[in-house]
């Protein structure tokens, strides 16, 4: 196998399921924080921390 065929052969794929994949990974990433079990408990918190103060509860 020439090095040109290699490249036509990764260009190939690369050009048909490069874009495919990606996007599946991108997919992926951006629900795992919402689709595992614990997330919404984790994301309350994190998402009220900032209002916290030192002294609450005093």
């Amino acid at each position: 196998m020439s090095a040109h065929s290699t490249y036509d052969l990764l260009r190939h794929l690369a050009d048909s399921w490069g874009l495919l994949v990606m996007t599946f990974v991108f997919l992926v990433l951006c629900l795992w924080p919402f689709l595992r079990p614990g997330a919404r408990q984790l994301s309350d918190e994190a998402a009220t921390s900032i209002f916290k103060d030192e002294n609450d509860g005093e």
